[in-house]
This record gives C-alpha cells, structure tokens and sequence, in this order.
C-alpha cells in the first residue's frame, strides 16, 4: 500500500493535487506521457509511476495462480454440477429434500439454503468417498491454464487500454467505458483462442472419476493430463482440442462486462479518494490504505457476481462441450453427445428445461466471486511492487 503524503498549502487561485484528482487520472484511463525531449524518452503515467508492459504479464499470471489454488474445490464441484454425468444424483438428491421445481417469491429463500447446503454436502462427498486429492483433481491442467490465461488477458487488457485510450481519449479527461470495453472483448478473444486446449483436458480430468460410471470394473479414463491429450487427438483429432471455442467467445461478454463494470467502480473509488485528498490538512493512515484496497476488493467481486449471473447460461454449455464422448454411436464408437453451440443450448433446455442451464450455479458464485476479488487484488498489488499502474 502506498501511503500519500500531505498536500502542501497551495497558493492563492492555484489548484491543489486532490482537486487535480477529482478527474480521473491516468491509473484510471492508462493514459501515458512521454518524459523529456525525445522520442526514446521513458515512457511514465502523469501520476509519476513508469508504464510497464511485461508487469500486466506477471500480474495476471500470479493473481490468477492464487485465485485457483484457493477456490480448487469448488471448481470441482461446479463442473461436476455443470456436466450431465451427474445429473440423476442431484435429480434424486432435490427429491430427497422437495427442492420445487418452480422457484417463487416465498421459495427463493428455501432453495438458495438448500443450494448452500447442497455444495457443502457434495463437496463432503466428494472428500469421502474420492479422498482430499479429489478437490484438488485437474488444478495442475487448471493451472497450467490459468498462468498464461490470466496473464495474456490481463497483459492484452492493460495495454491495450492504453494504446486505446490514445486515439479515443487523447485529452485523458474522461474516462471513457468505450476503451475498456474494446480492450476487454480483445483481451478475452486472445484468451479464449490460446488457452481452449488446456481448459478441455482441465474439464475431462475433473470429470473423470473412478465411479462416473455404474461399471465397478471400470477404472479412471484418463492417467493424467498428457494421457487425456493423447486419447482426444487420437479418437477425435486436433479439433477435440478446441471443443466449446464458440461458447468461449460467447463467454467474452461475461469478462468484458466484468472490466467495464470494475472500471467503472474503481472510477468512483478514485474520486472519493480525491475529495478526502482534497481536504485541508489531511494525511492519509493505515486505515484508509485499508479501505482503498477493501474498496477494490468489493468492487471485483461485485463486478464478477453481476457478470456471471447475467451471462451464466454459456457455463453450462461451454463445459457440455468439452466434456467427454459419452453417447455410443451405430458403429459402437463413442460419440459426442453436444455438438454446436445452439445444439447444446436447445438439447439442455429440452432434456432438463431452463433450470439446466443454471446448473452449478451455486458453487459456481461461491468460487468465482472470491477467485475475482482475490485475482484483482493481488493483480493491483503486484503491480504496485513493481511501481507501475493498473
């Protein structure tokens, strides 16, 4: 945390630096200055803090790193609820505790508790009859997958509103939503297109267990990671790889929306900051550095609560897309089940009607929102140490 120091008494029809803040800054809108007369100058931000491309990069990469080792549980647990594999389990479970299957004003309350309690059941076990390593299942693929996704989205994203921000806000007066909703549909494209094979093996891994099937004879499908890589070449070729891309690019909404909506809170937090650095006298504590980065945590999280709520559907279909063969065809080959991206939505609405595609909902909420708050606070962090500007 980076303390400020009390503004000087400024002179008579002078403006003060927090009412210089009352603006937006360039920590806000990625606006950057050249220092000195020529052009291989450094490159620094009006607030003094040197713009470091590569820092986004690293950034990203260990926040998303924190966020996933911490909530690996539950995104086990989501996956599994998302998939279809399990479905008669938790039809059976909701019979068990007369879950209505259509939710009013007065069931909301019952169901939301059921749901809670559904997620710590599971999660139970899950631990029980699996073992501990189980919530653990796939975090090396999920991992592996997180590093370089996190890190390319944020390192597109960070710099990409700045190149932006220089042709649709030359004059850095404004914060303009319209950069951060360009550089948020730019960086999730790049995402989604890298990254697409890691998250399929991720997917199959958590979803292959030794009872996914009736037949007590029938072990683990896959070995490992480099094991589920193989079979999906070999039984469904490269494009196996790059199951549920469209629901991907569909899912872009849902990080673009989180972006503007987290830059757009963090523009608020930045200019009550700016009123209190305004005020006679002041010097700021401990106890305000706490609430700054208490502020951007509620605002990532907030961010990501809203967006994966409106957008939730592509979850679903995004993990039935990449799950396994699991429907046995003429020939006695394992086919896929989901097809394309409209397929899927209607086979779901059908099978299972709207409520399908919520499935998981719950743990999906519960380990996303904190996963968010804790992979942009740490995000904010890193590159604090690193001296440079989100």
């Amino acid at each position: 945390m980076v303390l400020f120091p009390a503004s000087p008494k400024p002179f008579p029809g002078t403006t003060t630096r927090g009412e210089e803040n009352l603006l937006p800054q360039p920590r806000e809108t990625g606006q950057v200055v050249p220092v000195g007369q020529n052009g291989n100058a450094t490159t620094v931000t009006k607030d003094g803090l040197k713009a470091k491309p590569w820092a986004h990069f690293v950034a990203g990469g260990l926040g998303g790193m924190a966020a996933a080792t911490l909530t690996s549980p539950l995104d086990v647990l989501k996956t599994r609820l998302q998939s279809d594999f399990y479905q008669a389990q938790l039809r059976q479970l909701h019979a068990q505790h007369h879950v209505p299957q259509k939710i009013t004003f007065t069931s909301v309350p019952r169901a939301a508790y059921f749901h809670l309690a559904e997620t710590v059941q599971l999660l139970n076990a899950i631990y029980q009859h699996e073992g501990f390593r189980a919530l653990f299942r796939g975090l090396g693929a999920n991992i592996i997958g997180v590093v370089p996704a996190r890190s390319i989205n944020f390192f597109v994203y960070g710099n990409g509103k700045r190149i932006l921000n220089n042709y649709l806000n030359p004059d850095g007066r404004e914060n303009v939503w319209t950069v951060h909703l360009l550089a948020a549909a730019t960086a999730g494209i790049a995402t989604g297109t890298a990254t697409n094979p890691i998250w399929v093996v991720k997917t199959r891994l958590q979803l292959d267990k030794h009872n996914a099937s009736n037949d007590p004879f029938r072990g683990r499908q896959y070995k490992n990671s480099w094991d589920c890589i193989r079979q999906t070449v070999r039984h469904e070729g490269i494009r196996g790889l790059y199951r549920g891309l469209s629901a991907s690019y569909l899912g872009v909404t849902e990080s673009t929306l989180q972006w503007v909506l987290y830059e757009r809170m963090k523009l608020g937090l930045a200019r009550r900051e700016a009123k209190r650095l305004a005020a006679p006298g002041y010097q700021q504590t401990f106890a305000d550095s706490l609430e700054e980065f208490g502020g951007k945590f509620g605002a990532a999280a907030g961010a990501k609560l809203f967006a994966a709520v409106v957008t939730y559907p592509h979850e679903v279909v995004r993990t039935r897309l990449r799950q396994a063969p699991t429907v046995i065809s003429e020939t006695g080959r394992p086919t896929m089940k989901y097809t394309s991206l409209i397929q899927c939505f209607r086979l779901v609405a059908k099978e299972e009607g709207m409520a399908g595609l919520y499935g998981g909902m719950t743990p999906h909420l519960l380990r996303a929102v904190p996963s968010a708050a804790i992979m942009f606070s740490t995000y904010e962090i890193v590159l604090r140490l690193f001296g440079t500007t989100s």
